[in-house]
């Protein structure tokens, strides 16, 4: 048997260790679980939001259980700071893209300000972060950053119009960026969960006809947990998933196989 023939393929490395990741929304709920994830695989974790305390609790549970991790306060939605506070930062390697919102309310109801205010920070504030960690990855030669959209990006859902407008926008933002950015070896996906159990999400669930309506759109027949985006943020940040950018990867229990 020949060397090459000897050889077998080994299985690309989930390990994140000597990389810094910057995960925004990280006070609580999925951006402090995608924090979690990215520090216990090895990263050096930076906490965004905008309220100091928040972060500074959300650090310090990371450093607990054995992570690095550090806070930035910044509001997204803001040019100025975005660009001081995140394109100031030394080096980027991995971009969860996470803080959002949304205000469940009839079409025919919405507000102008409702639509700026869910606008202005799952668009606006998602595109803006994108381009300042984007300009440092570049200077750096490579990179992955991980838009967190929803399945709502992918169909449509009464009361919803709003969101669903704002992650449509997040999953063709993601297509348009991975083609551009191909060439300087940033890779960049969305990650699209079902209803995840978080702070944002409990007041939905209070309704037990929207949770029963929920469990019956989705076949595996539960609502998702922050553990289960864990696992598949650290495979879109890793080598792992070296070859996959400009898709979704929908963690949504296959309501959209329906």
């Amino acid at each position: 048997m020949s060397e090459d023939q000897a050889t077998i393929p080994q299985t690309p490395s989930m390990r994140l260790d000597g990389k810094t990741a910057v995960i925004t929304g990280a006070g609580r709920g999925l951006g402090l679980g995608c924090a979690q994830a990215l520090a216990g695989a090895g990263a050096h974790t930076i906490l965004v939001s905008r309220t100091r305390d928040e972060l500074e609790q959300a650090c310090q549970l990371i450093r607990d259980a054995g992570g690095k991790a550090e806070p930035l306060v910044c509001d997204v939605t803001s040019a100025e700071q975005v660009t001081e506070q995140i394109g100031g930062l030394e080096r980027i390697d991995i971009l969860v893209n996470n803080a959002g919102t949304n205000i469940p309310e009839p079409f025919l109801d919405v507000s102008e300000e409702n639509l700026d205010h869910v606008i202005g920070l799952n668009l606006k504030g998602m595109f803006l972060t994108a381009q300042a960690a984007a300009r440092r990855m570049v200077e750096h030669g490579a990179g992955s950053i991980i838009n967190i959209s929803s399945q709502m990006g992918h169909v449509g859902s009464p009361n919803r119009t709003v969101y669903c407008l704002t992650k449509h926008g997040v999953e063709g933002m993601t297509k348009a960026m991975a083609v551009e950015l191909a060439p300087q070896q940033i890779r960049v996906n969305s990650l699209s969960p079902t209803f995840i159990r978080t702070p944002l999400t409990e007041t939905f669930f209070a309704n037990e006809d929207f949770l029963n309506w929920t469990l019956d759109q989705i076949p595996l027949g539960r609502i998702g947990n922050i553990e289960d985006i864990m696992g598949a943020v650290v495979f879109l940040a890793s080598p792992a998933a070296a070859l996959i950018t400009g898709t979704s990867l929908l963690v949504d229990g296959g309501w959209t196989a329906k």
